[in-house]
């Protein structure tokens, strides 16, 4: 699986439909340590761009976009147990929501990984 990259800073990794979303290390590392995390309800479907959840650190609190639209099909309880998970595992154990895709299409929509960078290296 590829990660793909939002202008929002989160990242998805989708395969089958499903895709995992996850905040990046740029998002992390502005917010500081995160302290809390508001997931979104399992079930619960978004449209693309809408606001799933907020991440809350010492210094901020910021909303987590849908990079894409569809219904959530899990959270990461351990995340919400232990909100430093994304601090220090953002690419991995830190992922926030699993949706099921209600467009693919979407997808394409994406930056790579590259493009991300650029645009992380342009501030």
């Amino acid at each position: 699986m590829t990660k793909q990259y939002t202008e929002d800073h989160e990242w998805v990794e989708a395969e089958g439909g499903i895709a995992i979303v996850g905040i990046t290390h740029h998002a992390q590392d502005a917010l500081g340590d995160v302290v809390f995390v508001d997931l979104p309800e399992v079930g619960k479907t978004f449209a693309q761009k809408d606001v799933a959840g907020v991440v809350e650190s010492v210094k901020a609190a910021a909303d987590v976009y849908m990079p894409l639209s569809g219904e959530i099909v899990e959270v990461n309880e351990a995340l919400r147990a232990d909100p430093s998970l994304a601090n220090s595992d953002p690419l991995g154990a830190g992922w926030f929501f699993k949706v099921k895709l209600s467009d693919a299409g979407q997808l394409d929509g994406l930056m790579t990984e590259t493009s991300y960078a650029d645009l992380v290296a342009k501030g």
